[in-house]
């Protein structure tokens, strides 16, 4: 017979342990879909920082003035035809709060509806209201019925 004294598991340590692994358990149920959301947000902001241009077919059809709403990465923008036959591609952001502005021909200017904000159709620049700066200006090239719109 072996002389080692025998060891015997209380109920109060049965207990406590119990109470510590459903606590870790908790925590990791209520701590895994907030990494995920901080994860799946910076995954985001790197595969939209990865898009450098975006190639628009068949831009000719567009006519003057007009404007066509298109995806820059994640985001809306403007690809905007003006009566002078020029070509301005913007983010269609409002600098304010994010919504989306439209491009108005017929006042030529680019307007939010959210808290009426004006930009300028040719520079993005802030003409009125609260945005704090100016709509993002993307380089365009149009040629052969294509728009290639990249980062300046």
């Amino acid at each position: 017979m072996s002389d080692a004294p025998e060891e015997s598991i209380t109920r109060r340590i049965f207990v406590r342990t119990g109470i510590a692994a459903a606590g870790a358990c908790y925590a990791a149920a209520m701590g895994y879909p907030v990494f995920q959301y901080l994860a799946a947000a910076a995954q985001k902001a790197e595969a939209e920082s990865a898009v450098k241009e975006v190639i628009l077919n068949d831009v000719e059809k567009l006519p003057a003035p007009s404007a066509l709403m298109f995806k820059f990465g994640g985001h809306p923008a403007l690809l905007i035809h003006h009566a002078d036959k020029s070509w301005t591609a913007l983010s269609a952001v409002c600098t304010h709060l994010g919504c989306t502005v439209e491009y108005d021909p017929h006042q030529e200017r680019i307007a939010c509806a959210c808290h009426g904000g004006v930009y300028n159709p040719h520079t993005g620049g802030n003409v009125s209201g609260p945005p704090p700066k100016p709509l993002t200006l993307f380089h365009v090239v149009v040629a052969d019925g294509k728009a290639v719109v990249s980062r300046v």
